[in-house]
């Protein structure tokens, strides 16, 4: 195993202390920060961790990606950072991806970093490989000596944003999904929709931060590497290992945010109570239950929680957390591979929901609806499901974000186009500079 040297230190303010970290890791062409925002969660392992500084990485398209994927985790033996674009599909199942692709991610991604910042309440935990440790110091007072440079309006040029598919057209759409469930090839689909803009500049720092001020996420992101950029504002984890223990934490069903908690308060009980967002959920708990039993210890897979409202800066969520207990022999790669895409992003059953959303959507989905998180030497895990995120090709001057809902039998397409610009509204907020 790759040595590293660990110091602790105490941080006098925290968030301040964020801000100018990822300032200054904008010197190193690869850098992933993962931030809770403090949102309380029974399973977290930290506050916040930024990974920078590339010792080692793996980057490939899907063709035996999780066989390259576990090869590499293997032999590195060390905390890897990266993520999963969505398109590993095709690794995992015979499926195609040939939709348009504006970003031209690689579907694959992960790196060993020189460096980590781990964060937790105000103790800040430094792990740098053996060959950087005497840079610590060095490293803490530039952070630190970093102006607090924040702009209220994050800078954008050229941001026109175009739909991929127009209103019409989508309703089409959601009616010939309706027609699948209506003739039992499946019972539910996440039909996705992108919005882009192209010749467009963004200041992925300033952009990222705003957005997170407006969402304030558990499971927010900001990666870079090289020309490509992911802002994201993720409230779903899809998937945490903790020593022989494995959750997954499926969110379906979405009910907005009122003015007063009052009125917050009757749109909760609604969500909690609303039948066709229950019907959502439960399918998906049913098709993580199915897929975390391949690999689970015998009767050890088990619902902790059902339809339980977690509510969010603009939107309350029902999230479901599933669990169960697996072998020391079991591969941390393989866990995932059993369990990739996860079920909130495809449908029930998933293979079927994955071929018809594929015909009917008009963008590769690439990294969104994939995954971003990281593994410890231990082969623990954690990964978020990338939604409400921005992706950005700064070669290409392109700016996509893409968003989704699950359709089932009682679905109105009215509805469900509605769904879709308040899951937007952050995004759209942020590269327009709207309130």
């Amino acid at each position: 195993m790759m040595q590293r040297f660990s110091k602790t230190i105490q941080i006098e303010n925290i968030s301040e202390f964020k801000i100018q970290l990822l300032q200054w890791s904008q010197q190193y062409e690869t850098t992933l920060w993962l931030d809770s925002n403090s949102y309380y969660q029974k399973h977290s392992s930290f506050d916040a961790v930024m990974a920078l500084g590339v010792n080692s990485m793996i980057e490939t398209i899907y063709n035996q990606a999780f066989k390259k994927l576990k090869e590499y985790q293997t032999n590195v033996n060390d905390y890897i950072f990266g993520y999963l674009g969505y398109d590993l599909k095709n690794d995992v199942e015979n499926l195609e991806s040939n939709n348009f692709d504006g970003l031209n991610f690689p579907d694959l991604f992960f790196f060993q970093p020189k460096k980590i910042f781990k964060i937790k309440g105000n103790t800040l935990e430094v792990k740098y490989l053996l060959k950087h440790k005497n840079e610590i110091d060095k490293d803490l007072e530039q952070i630190k000596s970093i102006q607090k440079n924040y702009s209220e309006t994050p800078s954008t040029e050229n941001i026109k944003i175009k739909l991929r598919i127009h209103k019409d057209e989508y309703y089409n759409k959601i009616e010939s999904i309706l027609n699948h469930i209506h003739k039992g090839d499946i019972y539910e689909a996440n039909f996705c929709q992108e919005f882009y803009s192209e010749n467009s500049r963004i200041n992925p720092v300033e952009v990222y931060k705003s957005l997170n001020e407006i969402s304030k996420p558990p499971f927010a992101t900001f990666l870079k590497f090289s020309d490509k950029y992911l802002l994201s504002a993720s409230p779903e984890r899809y998937i945490k290992k903790e020593e022989n223990q494995v959750i997954s934490q499926p969110i379906k069903g979405t009910q907005k945010r009122a003015l007063t908690n009052k009125e917050d308060e009757i749109l909760i009980k609604d969500l909690e109570q609303n039948p066709k967002e229950r019907a959502e959920n439960i399918m998906i708990v049913d098709l993580v239950r199915n897929d975390l039993s391949r690999f689970a210890k015998k009767g050890s897979v088990k619902v902790d929680e059902l339809c339980k409202v977690y509510t969010f800066e603009q939107v309350h969520q029902l999230i479901s957390t599933i669990s169960c207990r697996v072998d020391n022999t079991i591969h941390p790669v393989d866990i995932i591979k059993n369990t990739f895409p996860m079920g909130s992003m495809t449908g029930a059953p998933k293979i079927s929901a994955m071929k018809i959303i594929e015909e009917l959507e008009e963008s590769k989905r690439g990294l969104y609806s994939g995954a971003v998180g990281y593994f410890t030497p231990k082969g623990n895990f954690d990964f978020n499901v990338i939604i409400r995120s921005i992706l950005y090709n700064a070669s290409k001057k392109y700016v996509s974000y893409s968003v989704g809902g699950a359709i089932t039998a009682q679905s109105i397409p009215e509805k469900e186009y509605e769904e879709c610009l308040l899951k937007a509204k952050a995004m759209k907020q942020v590269l327009l500079n709207t309130k």
